[in-house]
């Protein structure tokens, strides 16, 4: 996300983003995947998402070992519209999205990881469904945009975990939802 809170630009682009990650933020995001057999996604995303790392899993090069996780771990993917999942290692969820979170939640096994999109992602939060958030702030400042905190109905105090700065300028804060009292 940008340092102002916004994860792609007003027509959804994302060259502003630092892409020389250091190998220090690699490895973190190496780690945070470790436990990770769920990842979740909204349909718009996951229309370019799979396809893209499923091709970066054939090609030789040094993203291809975490293209291979993002590819041969189950996705769930989010809709309203498609009928039926074309893509490897992936399953529709078209219900109620807290029945489906919680659901997903409650079945045994390791982490579950959410990519977005961004309304998708707005979606989750306002229903207070993300246990930890991992905010990668880009050195970026866009003015306006597409925000990842919409649509909230409450504040949402949060306790942060962990602050981390990266040689490539990203910080990462990693935050957990405050329970109130």
């Amino acid at each position: 996300m940008s340092v102002d809170g916004f994860i792609a630009g007003s027509n959804g682009e994302m060259d502003w983003m630092v892409w020389n990650w250091d190998d220090a933020l690699k490895n973190y995001v190496l780690a945070l995947t470790d436990n990770v057999d769920c990842i979740v996604l909204g349909r718009k995303l996951a229309e370019g998402f799979i396809p893209h790392w499923a091709g970066a899993a054939q090609i030789e090069n040094e993203e291809q070992d975490f293209a291979k996780i993002m590819s041969r771990t189950r996705k769930v993917v989010f809709t309203k519209t498609l009928e039926s999942a074309d893509w490897a290692n992936t399953i529709l969820a078209k219900g109620n999205l807290a029945d489906e979170i919680n659901t997903l939640k409650n079945q045994s096994g390791g982490d579950i990881i959410v990519y977005g999109g961004g309304s998708f992602v707005s979606s989750l939060i306002s229903e207070g469904l993300i246990d930890e958030y991992h905010l990668f702030v880009n050195p970026s400042i866009l003015g306006g945009g597409m925000p990842i905190f919409q649509r909230l109905s409450a504040k949402q105090r949060l306790k942060l975990k962990q602050a981390q700065g990266f040689d490539c300028g990203i910080t990462l804060l990693c935050y957990e939802p405050q329970k109130d009292r």
